[in-house]
């Protein structure tokens, strides 16, 4: 019998997070309304305790393999923990600012940080599938949570519906894979898979991708992405960019390479279309774009296109070059996001690109900060950005796919368009007759804004030299539990 103890204590960061969420949920309702501070605070010291949790917790399998916790599963957990967190504080002040404080919100994001741990640690189909649908519940109701916005309530009712399509075509590839090998483990599936890789289990695995890259809004499965980013409130779309990106990446990492190494001649192939399809639609679906976060949304598409072609390559190599890639552009969308929160004017959100015109007369800081933010996701040198595409192109090339990687280099220079345009409006055009000051910037906002930007450059040089570290003990230790 196993020993539920253990078990448990190997889980522990979710267990902590799922039991602080229930006790912050009867806190609000017994306190009501007036409670959305103190929830928030709350959450916040809830997710970093469980970040310690994870860090300091035992390596291990649980439920009969169901539950892994390596070395790449804890690292992504401390990352998704912090990026919640942060999204976490962003919320809480723009809520304040808009007057619908609720102490559900912060709850939300702890329950859809459940979810994200549960899909870095699965060891088979079930619990992958459980991580998954966790976490989408919770963003569901996250992206409609300004229910009075018809936009936000239209982008809430989109990712649900194209949700459930994911999560159709992730069951059915399942069940063939479960049908074809006989087990739901990851490592049963393996062994099946390396001794008969048949066109049936290939069909399934084709069917688990689709699903899984529907998560991650990988081009063509992205239709969702533009007009979610758009319609979602900024800080919930400050969260969907980030945690649930990582969460995501590194169980399509585990899943293909712990259940399907044996066959990754087959699924490279589907990979690289996926990048290749990714790197045409972010790069130029962004060029025609007016609002800011409808740019993100396909500068994000580009950027899973570029995390995904580590996966291809297959190796360690490849998967380092992907958890580096995704923590610094991690980095990069938070300070993003957090920059957008902190600017308005006579109390509404500057979301058109044009809006940004002459913004150094106003805020001089905050306009370096958005140039930095703009070049490192641009991939321009020596940005931290840079440094992801630098590990990302590397992978891809000691594994044979470097015609890949130079297509990723042309999609970079045609996305480098919408990037300058906006560097362009801040520093050299003047702003329109008339048009007011910006506001006095949140404080949250304003300093996660410029620390994302300082660390982008120039703190991500001495930055690199403790997360190449990690991230190698991350790739290293994957799968070894």
């Amino acid at each position: 019998m196993p020993d539920l103890s253990y078990a448990l204590n190997i889980a522990a960061s979710e267990l902590t997070l799922a039991i602080g969420a229930l006790v912050l949920l009867m806190l609000g309702a017994f306190i009501g309304e007036k409670s959305a501070r103190l929830i928030s605070i709350l959450s916040v010291a809830l997710l970093v305790a469980a970040s310690a949790v994870a860090a300091t917790g035992p390596l291990g399998e649980a439920f009969n393999g169901a539950y892994v916790a390596d070395p790449l599963a804890i690292y992504a957990k401390v990352a998704i923990y912090i990026a919640s967190a942060f999204a976490v504080v962003l919320g809480g002040g723009w809520m304040q600012r808009m007057n619908i404080a609720r102490f559900e919100f912060p709850i939300l994001i702890v329950l859809a940080a459940v979810g994200m741990g549960m899909m870095v640690s699965s060891g088979d189909l079930i619990s992958l599938y459980v991580g998954v649908e966790l976490h989408s519940l919770a963003l569901y109701v996250l992206a409609a949570y300004h229910r009075d916005d018809l936009k936000a309530s239209e982008a809430g009712l989109k990712y649900f519906v194209l949700g459930a399509l994911s999560s159709g075509l992730l069951l059915y590839g399942s069940s063939l894979i479960y049908g074809f090998a006989g087990s739901m483990r990851f490592e049963d599936i393996a062994a099946y898979a390396a001794a008969n890789p048949g066109p049936g289990l290939i069909f399934g695995l084709v069917f688990l991708i689709c699903g899984l890259a529907f998560k991650v809004s990988a081009a063509p499965f992205h239709m969702w992405t533009p007009d979610v980013y758009e319609g979602a409130p900024t800080p919930v779309v400050a969260l969907f960019a980030t945690a649930p990106k990582m969460a995501a990446m590194v169980l399509f990492a585990r899943a293909l390479s712990e259940g399907f190494l044996g066959a990754h001649d087959q699924w490279a192939q589907v990979l690289v279309l996926i990048c290749l399809a990714s790197f045409v639609v972010g790069a130029w679906g962004g060029l025609a774009q007016k609002d800011i976060q409808r740019l993100l949304a396909y500068s994000s598409i580009a950027n899973i296109g570029y995390a995904t072609l580590g996966i291809a390559a297959g190796t360690e190599q490849g998967l380092q070059a992907m958890v580096t890639f995704m923590t610094l552009y991690m980095i990069d969308t938070m300070g993003f996001f957090a920059i957008l929160l902190s600017l308005s004017r006579s109390g509404r959100p500057i979301r058109k690109i044009s809006d940004l015109s002459g913004l150094k007369k106003d805020r001089p800081l905050t306009t370096i900060a958005i140039t930095i933010l703009a070049l490192s996701v641009l991939g321009m040198p020596p940005f931290s950005g840079f440094w992801g595409k630098y590990y990302v192109f590397g992978a891809a090339a000691s594994a044979g796919y470097w015609m890949v990687g130079a297509a990723g280099l042309v999609a970079s220079v045609v996305a480098a368009f919408y990037y300058l345009r906006m560097i362009k409006l801040m520093w050299f055009d003047e702003a329109p007759e008339g048009q007011p000051k910006t506001d006095k910037a949140p404080v949250e906002a304003q300093w996660i804004g410029w620390a994302c930007a300082a660390f982008s450059f120039p703190l991500v040089i001495v930055g690199l030299t403790w997360l190449e570290p990690l991230t190698r003990i991350a790739a290293t230790g994957f799968g070894a539990g």
